[in-house]
């Protein structure tokens, strides 16, 4: 069988599955029962100044039926003592010893504050630390949280005052609410960060009351911004990912990535993995469904590392980063067409309205003989010399399968927008006609 154990910047964990820092890893019990359920690792609720939580703290997106599409949420760091929770701390790891038991902290902008919580936090036995320079609520307001994550400098400045004491490895988490998420990144990197970890949480308001005209959450009437979370936003944490571990700074510091984000299933692991993270971390779907979705995670890779011939988690951390590209290095030379299998369309036509109505007008509805079926009803075709090869079709078709997006050859020559730029004006005129293309282009066709 595979083997999931993974080595975090010195952190040894037996498997890539870990708690992220939240509700889940409030106390002891959450996590000792987590770890006794399987998860490999955890950050351990945020400790730090004292704060005083509310009242409601979550609002939810539901859609068609189904529950926490998207989870929103105005909670605070820990609001239990900072003793107990540091008992806690040591207690947990003393009884699991080879699982990860990270402790995520933030305190106010100072250098002793810092230094003093890191060396407390050190005397616990705990792996490593995460710092969270994330939070986009209520932290923030206290200039904490991603009022430090937002401004590079910063990040990197706080990252040393911790690094100038640490003995263990110092993960810094990084929040989405920039407009460049790689510049703390390598603010991070310049701060001799041992790791990163992404993302935290997207600020958000849920929703409005469209009866009652209150914010969601309410709380006594009033709302407002928190952290937006759940299988919604894995899009985005997964481009973010992405942007960080392909860039080269980041790649030359050789820090190892903690990828978190809307992941609920194996496979929304599996790609954070593909995309450079070591180890994953989960929130909302325990929120959900409790702490016995990581026997899914953990089946669901090992049983996918089998099957696909990988032995270790090093053979496939990373594996489709350098597939990352500029749109200007597409190549305009591919081109498909969609191919409809009459044998499985339910003739719904929602591919002929999609294609009709938001497209590009290249599906027609004909009289076809299927089978020996009665055709009451006309068929979608595709028009495949007019068909741009968008995609819409089999977006909206809700057969599996029934629409393919089929690589078609059309003699255009295979290069790119950056390649475009280099030619003369009646290049990019001319383009697709490949015989006034060869005349005048001076660039190599290949």
């Amino acid at each position: 069988m595979a083997n999931l154990e993974i080595n975090f910047a010195g952190i040894k964990s037996p498997n890539p599955f870990w708690l992220a820092s939240a509700p889940p890893t409030n106390s002891a019990y959450q996590v000792q029962k987590a770890f006794e359920a399987g998860w490999g690792g955890a950050v351990w609720k945020t400790i730090g100044a004292p704060v005083l939580n509310v009242c409601n703290r979550y609002g939810t997106m539901d859609y068609k039926g189904s529950k926490i599409i998207g989870l929103n949420n105005v909670e605070l760091i820990s609001d239990r003592p900072i003793e107990i929770n540091l008992k806690e701390i040591a207690e947990t790891k003393r009884n699991f010893p080879n699982n990860a038991v990270i402790v995520s902290v933030m305190v106010e902008s100072k250098k002793e504050a810092w230094q003093e919580i890191i060396k407390r936090v050190e005397e616990t036995g705990a792996d490593g630390f995460e710092l969270n320079f994330g939070c986009p609520h209520g932290m923030s307001e206290r200039g904490m949280g991603s009022a430090m994550g937002q401004v590079p400098e910063y990040t990197c400045m706080v990252t040393e005052w911790v690094m100038d004491v640490a003995t263990k490895p110092v993960i810094v988490k990084l929040t989405p609410n920039v407009t460049d998420i790689v510049q703390p990144a390598r603010a991070a990197v310049k701060g001799r960060a041992s790791a990163i970890s992404l993302i935290n949480t997207i600020n958000s308001i849920i929703g409005v009351d469209i009866d009652t005209f209150e914010i969601k959450p309410n709380v006594g009437g009033k709302g407002g911004h928190g952290g937006y979370a759940g299988p919604a936003v894995k899009p985005i944490a997964l481009h973010l990912l992405s942007a960080v571990a392909s860039d080269p700074e980041v790649q030359k510091a050789r820090l190892p990535i903690s990828g978190m984000g809307g992941i609920e299933t194996w496979r929304d692991a599996l790609e954070f993995i593909l995309l450079g993270s070591t180890s994953v971390q989960v929130c909302t779907s325990v929120m959900h469904y409790g702490f016995r979705v990581v026997e899914d995670l953990v089946d669901g890779l090992s049983n996918w590392m089998d099957d696909k011939g990988f032995k270790t988690m090093d053979e496939i951390i990373g594996k489709s980063v350098h597939r990352i590209s500029n749109f200007g290095d597409f190549d305009l030379g591919f081109q498909t067409v969609a191919q409809i299998n009459h044998d499985k369309c339910i003739q719904c036509n929602l591919c002929y309205i999609a294609c009709e109505d938001a497209a590009h007008q290249c599906i027609d509805l004909k009289e076809l003989k299927i089978d020996s079926r009665v055709n009451e009803r006309l068929w979608p075709v595709v028009r495949e010399d007019d068909c741009v090869g968008c995609d819409l079709c089999s977006r909206v078709c809700p057969v599996d399968d029934c629409i393919t997006m089929v690589e078609h050859e059309t003699g255009r020559p295979h290069i790119t927008w950056n390649d475009l730029s280099k030619a003369k004006p009646e290049v990019v005129q001319h383009w697709g006609k490949m015989e006034e293309y060869r005349k005048t282009a001076n660039i190599e066709i290949h």
